[in-house]
């Protein structure tokens, strides 16, 4: 239990914060399962267009902190090589 002002002001932000970045976590992932089912349906036009949208949401989650630079640089890299493989 926090014992100062401030202490009770982090657990207020941590609490707000950790809240948008599952929110992000949760939008990337959806973006990121949109692109493997049309991988797996094998529709190559589909899985492109999926990826064009998730590629920026996956940026910006580097940029807001929530995932780092080369997780999702290694992440694009492979969804861009299945992608090309169909």
């Amino acid at each position: 239990m926090a014992n100062t002002k401030s202490a009770e002001k982090r657990i207020r932000t941590t609490e707000r914060r950790t809240a948008i970045n599952r929110s992000r976590v949760s939008r990337i992932r959806t973006f990121v399962k949109k692109v493997e089912l049309a991988i797996a349906t094998g529709d190559k036009t589909a899985a492109a267009e999926a990826f064009k949208a998730a590629q920026p949401e996956m940026m910006r989650g580097v940029t807001k902190g929530v995932l780092h630079k080369n997780t999702v640089s290694r992440k694009l890299s492979r969804l861009t090589a299945r992608i090309k493989a169909l």
